[in-house]
């Protein structure tokens, strides 16, 4: 009798141990290939083990329109139900010129891009001499190109002037005063000051900066001093 009580003891605990592993990792499931299929079919494949479809891109290509062109994670990858299963789309065949974009405004580019059915991909900017601010410097894809995969278009676009820059100068062994009318006459200033102990060095007097003396900064770096107490 003491057996028998201790196999379904036994029994008993590890089906507890199944179940809560169970409801612990949840009911995982096998991706399905649904490269080809179109977006109605593929959110159907997907939603009969329980697995979502988000779209994150659309690009062009030779599949239909609305076929899956990329799913990821790749099919056949274990994962667990009601995860989504990401999905790019294809717009069909290129069937828009590119067009040329270069010397436009930031503005005006955005503009000739809807126009063409085309969208701004990555837009990065850059300070060129001599070149008007706000201005596409250069695109990706170029021009004219016939073979593109996205109908995103990537811009570089000119910037203001950088900011001016100065040579810190030295600082320490000045009075605040001193030290705050120099920083003033190259545009910067102070902005944290910390009283600390110096022995043998007058009150107010500069023990230390930071940045320190020959770094290269601008109006935008804080500088801090350190000042006898």
């Amino acid at each position: 009798m003491a057996l028998i009580i201790f196999v379904l003891a036994s029994v008993t605990f590890l089906s507890a141990l199944i179940a809560m592993r169970y409801a612990i990792q949840g009911k995982e499931v096998v991706l399905p290939d649904v490269v080809g299929k179109t977006q109605d079919q593929a959110r159907q494949m997907l939603g009969s083990i329980g697995v979502g479809l988000k779209v994150e891109d659309r690009v062009y290509s030779n599949l239909p329109v609305d076929a899956v062109v990329r799913q990821s994670p790749p099919p056949k990858t274990h994962v667990k139900a009601g995860a989504d299963e990401h999905v790019v789309l294809s717009l069909g065949a290129q069937k828009v010129q590119i067009p040329d974009l270069q010397g436009k405004s930031e503005r005006a580019a955005r503009i000739e891009l809807m126009r063409s059915g085309m969208q701004l991909g990555e837009e990065s900017t850059a300070y060129l001499p001599g070149q008007p601010e706000d201005t596409v410097l250069e695109q990706d894809p170029v021009p004219g190109t016939a073979n593109a995969t996205s109908p995103h278009e990537n811009l570089l676009v000119s910037a203001d002037a950088p900011p001016s820059a100065f040579v810190m100068p030295v600082l320490t062994n000045q009075t605040v005063a001193a030290a705050e009318a120099k920083l003033g006459a190259s545009g910067l200033r102070v902005s944290k000051l910390t009283l600390v102990e110096a022995p043998g060095v007058l009150h107010g007097v500069v023990v230390d900066q930071a940045p320190a003396h020959g770094q290269r900064v601008d109006a935008s770096v804080p500088i801090e001093l350190q000042v006898a107490e």
